[in-house]
């Protein structure tokens, strides 16, 4: 009897070929979140960087926000619908739990003949699923791959959360991935530690709200200082190691691009990571406040819609959060 064996595929290599974003129009500021908690505009900055960020309006629904950025995604990489052959959509704000939103987002789109789901990964979700990507497309599962962040955070925060109300915010940011003559994602690396799970969580389930309809509806909740130890302890190695495996240094970097979580946090991974002067850090929680998956794709765009970096620079990305996990990668800019 022969033994049957699986087909082999040459291994090619990926990258990013086209990037798009959708900022709410409603633009929110530290004046205005001060009047729903008891803070005030210089704190807000003080601890967070934070100075303005964007609220979705009631149309600016979560398939209207990721549709947008892909379609500009798709219009960038200079690709048409039907040539995209998945689409994965990261987020942790979806009140919805059927069908997946990657599967509405890829019939608004026009990519009906693509498969698509969505990946549940929270603030680290763009770069989780930005590897699933590079890698489909490498073992050649798949030719092109639209990859996107999108949230509304101000769905799952209590607005009158003085911890958090001030920190999060709305708006989607996708890329499309697809084959290159050259590395253009490096290896991620990954990890979860769910000891830290209470960290950063829902405050109860809706199965709650089903059983005692007068109990409050779930919201998030976070232990900040937590949050910033684990994440500025586990980055910084996880930083060097995403670099070690694409094998460059940090003079070689154009951008450090982390999640948008705190302008703070950033700094001090800056400060320890040993960057040059000569790497730019993304800096758009300023202004976009911490948009989870979505954060990091919109601040790539923000990079280069200022012309800081040009396309085709590396940079290393690193997303952490609810979980609490991280994954990162160096890539080459779109």
């Amino acid at each position: 009897m022969t033994t049957a064996r699986l087909l082999t595929t040459e291994r090619r290599h990926s990258r990013i070929l086209g990037l798009g974003t959708y900022r709410p129009r409603r633009v929110v500021t530290n004046a205005e979140i001060c009047e729903r908690i008891d803070s005030t505009e210089e704190w807000i900055e003080t601890r967070s960087g934070i100075v303005t960020r964007h609220f979705a309006s009631p149309d600016e629904t979560l398939p209207v926000m990721a549709v947008a950025a892909g379609a500009k995604a798709l219009t960038h990489a200079g690709l048409e619908p039907g040539q995209i052959d998945c689409v994965i959509v990261a987020s942790m704000s979806n009140l919805v739990q059927t069908p997946a939103l990657a599967v509405i987002v890829a019939d608004a789109l026009g990519a009906r003949h693509a498969a698509a789901f969505d990946l549940a990964s929270a603030c680290a979700g763009f770069c989780q699923a930005l590897a699933v990507a590079g890698d489909l497309v490498s073992s050649g599962g798949a030719g092109h791959v639209v990859v996107i962040g999108a949230e509304r955070m101000t769905d799952i925060v209590e607005p009158t959360d003085r911890g958090i109300a001030f920190l999060f915010a709305d708006g989607a940011g996708a890329v499309v991935v697809g084959p290159s003559a050259e590395p253009g994602i490096g290896p991620a690396v990954r990890r979860a530690d769910g000891s830290y799970a209470k960290a950063l969580r829902m405050d109860s389930d809706w199965g709650s709200v089903r059983d005692d309809p007068s109990l409050p509806r779930p919201y998030m909740r976070m232990d900040g200082r937590s949050v910033f130890r684990w994440a500025v302890g586990q980055i910084v190695p996880a930083g060097r190691r995403a670099m070690a495996a694409a094998g460059v240094c940090p003079e070689e970097l154009a951008a450090f691009v982390p999640h948008q979580a705190n302008l703070r946090m950033t700094e001090v991974m800056v400060d320890r990571l040993g960057l040059p002067d000569s790497v730019r850090v993304a800096t758009d929680v300023t202004v976009s406040g911490n948009t989870s998956a979505a954060s990091i794709p919109l601040a790539m765009e923000r990079l280069l819609s200022e012309g800081t970096v040009p396309s085709g620079e590396l940079a290393l990305l690193m997303g952490f959060g609810a979980g609490l996990n991280y994954a990162g990668q160096v890539v080459l800019m779109p």
